[in-house]
């Protein structure tokens, strides 16, 4: 698939002349459309030929195509937004577009490789030796802590945010701790 809109244009041509929804009052305002806003794409002169009426929509809509795609880049692309102004459903349902979007939205795309989040990748054993370290540390610094002081502090503020008598049994533990 080509990036540029010149080559889109050039793939979605088919599907664009053959879209019943592009009829002659629509097709009359892409042509306004690029023909006011942007001359140096679409004359007056070519404008007003383009706007046949004699000519049937669909050869008409092919000749302006054709005619934009001699143009170049810049045209394409206004043609593109003129069409995404006036002509939304038909804008989103083109081929390229859809593909594009497809492109764009991650639950549609496939992944080559779904990528693992981890801090680590030594497993849950590593973790599990980590966290028993961790805790053999804390028992540690608390066990020397109630030896030292007597008591432990950490038990009396653990107690705040706990039940009445769970906060009891810990303030007496606390409490007798300190008395010996």
């Amino acid at each position: 698939m080509g990036d540029g809109f010149l080559e889109q244009l050039t793939e979605d041509s088919s599907v664009l002349q053959a879209d019943p929804r592009l009829d002659t009052e629509l097709v009359d305002k892409l042509i306004l459309q690029l023909n006011r806003i942007h001359p140096q794409i679409l004359t007056d002169k070519e404008a007003t030929r383009f706007r046949n009426l004699d000519v049937p929509t669909s050869v008409r809509l092919g000749e302006l195509l054709a005619h934009l795609q001699e143009k170049g880049e810049e045209a394409c692309r206004e043609f593109y937004r003129a069409l995404h102004l006036h002509v939304e459903d038909v804008y989103y349902s083109l081929p390229t577009r859809l593909r594009l979007r497809d492109a764009l939205d991650p639950l549609t795309s496939p992944h080559p490789r779904q990528q693992k989040y981890a801090l680590n990748d030594r497993g849950p054993l590593f973790f599990m030796g980590c966290f028993s370290f961790a805790v053999g540390l804390a028992l540690l610094h608390y066990y020397s802590e109630a030896k030292v002081s007597g008591g432990s502090r950490a038990l009396g503020m653990a107690a705040l945010g706990l039940k009445s008598r769970a906060q009891e049994v810990l303030i007496w533990y606390t409490e007798e701790g300190l008395m010996k």
